[in-house]
């Protein structure tokens, strides 16, 4: 008797096992379709995706390349333009250094105006007082 109950405790044991067994294998069945599904999708589509990343890089280093032509432009540019401020700014200081010699020479031909009219002034005064001249 106890033989018996012991082979209805494993008949029900084993049910129970294939009971929980038999769903599990079922999903695990249909992830492994899905699953093979998704690989060929996957090897439909992965050719054309590396395609586009391909080309993707191609444009890229381009665009890269691009780039630095023209920030070497750019660059050449501002170093002309650097050149020219430099042009400008040594003009600039030989016009005011130029301009501060003109102004003394100016300066100095007003005061020997100044001085050329003083002395014209003295001497008609001195004629009108005295009547003579050096010459006599």
């Amino acid at each position: 008797m106890i033989v018996e109950i012991a082979a209805i405790f494993v008949a029900i044991a084993f049910a129970v096992l294939v009971g929980f067994l038999v769903p599990a294998l079922v999903e695990l069945k249909r992830t492994i379709q899905e699953s093979q599904q998704l690989l060929a999708q996957m090897n439909r589509e992965l050719p054309s995706l590396l395609k586009e990343l391909r080309e993707m890089t191609v444009n890229v280093n381009e665009l890269a390349d691009r780039t630095r032509g023209g920030v070497e432009h750019a660059s050449s540019f501002l170093h002309a333009i650097g050149a020219v401020g430099d042009t400008v700014q040594e003009v600039h200081e030989t016009v005011r250094n130029a301009g501060g010699g003109l102004l003394m020479n100016l300066a100095g031909m007003v005061a020997g105006v100044k001085a050329a009219s003083a002395f014209v002034k003295n001497r008609m005064g001195n004629h009108q007082e005295g009547g003579q001249s050096n010459g006599g």
